[in-house]
């Protein structure tokens, strides 16, 4: 008594696929040998197939944006972010619902989808499934996350009475985000490469040792890193805030795992990892002075243009529009240097964080005309051209 061989892997695919492919034969027969009766029929139910996925898909629209209106606040300072909550969720979700409409129509049709579960093509077809599935979730995880820290933090930070502290909420927003990001994309990939048969104890350890030498070979990254972490706990620098990192200057206007973001004043922005911030020089922490360096000629009465300084500051604070911004008299230094051009007057007002300048410009005008007024002369200066007795041999 004989036993046939065991039909091996490549031979059971062929057999599953020509299986399909007779399916897909007698599927087209059968459809083209209906009755105009039925025809009729089964594409009026696949029409209202159809329109139930549409439904459904507005339905999915209508939720996701009820749920960002929901969970966005008016405060929200990234309201472009928050419009695109649940944007690749949806589309990855609305391509879902299409397919499960086209295998809803193919079985009205008279398709039978037994075969395509059956074999290592309906194997094959499973793990798909449930790698959609997890990509679906894990995107899913991901914009939800992002909305609940921003929307989190935005209310911490509203609801805040210190300004400064405000600031340092929104500052940390992205940062946690960006980690919880890099953590649902790191867990979705294990669950996703676990489908595939891939062991993930193993791989774990194994990516333990890599990021253990990723770590030494690109040491510059986790100094980015750490280093911001520390200048956003130790509240150097945040959001908003003005400051100057070597020969460049702007608004602090993003910080991110890595690097730090300055809008210059005539846009440029300017992008520096937390590495290459050695020193930086914040010009809007707890408060600012407008200082002024005002030079008059050696002909000028010195104590009439102090005094006009002195009273020049103290009519701009007594204003209501700028008594605000001002948190002390101004200080009126004195003589600061007399050189070959003039007398050098140096005096300052500490005004609010970042409304230095704002102060700082008013002053000089206001400063300008007392100076004209009192006849109190500004040096300029003059080119004398000296011309010769005897014209050159």
């Amino acid at each position: 008594m004989t036993t046939e061989p065991a039909p091996t892997l490549a031979q059971a695919d062929d057999a599953a696929l020509n299986g399909i492919i007779d399916q897909l034969r007698t599927f087209a027969t059968e459809v083209l040998s209906l009755d105009p009766e039925q025809a009729a029929l089964r594409g009026g139910l696949s029409a209202l197939v159809f329109v139930g996925a549409m439904l459904v898909m507005w339905g999915l629209r209508l939720l996701f944006k009820a749920a960002t209106e929901r969970l966005t606040t008016h405060t929200d300072a990234t309201p472009r972010k928050s419009r695109g909550i649940g944007r690749w969720t949806f589309r990855i979700a609305r391509i879902a619902i299409f397919l499960a409409a086209l295998l809803v129509v193919a079985r009205v049709w008279g398709f039978d989808l037994e075969n395509l579960t059956k074999g290592p093509i309906g194997a094959v077809l499973g793990v798909l499934m449930r790698i959609a599935l997890i990509i679906v979730l894990s995107l899913a995880a991901i914009e939800i996350s992002q909305l609940g820290i921003r929307n989190l933090f935005a209310r911490v930070a509203t609801r805040s009475k210190n300004i400064r502290r405000a600031a340092q909420v929104r500052t940390l927003a992205p940062v946690l985000s960006g980690v919880a990001t890099s953590t649902l994309v790191v867990v979705g990939a294990m669950m996703a490469l676990s489908e595939v048969g891939v062991e993930i104890g193993p791989l774990l350890a194994g990516a333990g040792i890599v990021g253990l030498a990723i770590g030494f070979g690109a040491q510059t990254i986790v100094k980015d890193f750490l280093t911001g972490i520390f200048l956003i706990i130790e509240d150097a620098v945040s959001v908003g805030d003005v400051v100057m990192i070597a020969d460049f200057g702007g608004v602090v206007e993003e910080m991110s795992i890595r690097t730090i973001k300055l809008r210059d004043f005539d846009g440029t922005l300017h992008i520096f990892p937390y590495s290459e911030a050695q020193v930086i020089h914040n010009r809007t922490k707890s408060f600012g002075f407008a200082v002024f360096n005002l030079q008059i000629a050696h002909s000028a009465n010195v104590t009439d243009a102090l005094d006009l300084m002195k009273k020049t500051g103290d009519d701009l604070r007594a204003e209501e529009s700028f008594a605000p911004f001002i948190e002390s008299p101004i200080e009126v230094v004195g003589v600061d240097q007399v050189t070959d051009a003039g007398v050098l007057l140096k005096a300052r007002i500490k005004t609010a964080p970042g409304k230095q300048w704002m102060i700082q410009r008013e002053y000089l005008r206001r400063i300008k005309q007392a100076f004209d007024d009192a006849n109190i002369d500004i040096p300029t200066k003059t080119t004398v051209l000296m011309m010769p007795d005897q014209p050159p041999r």
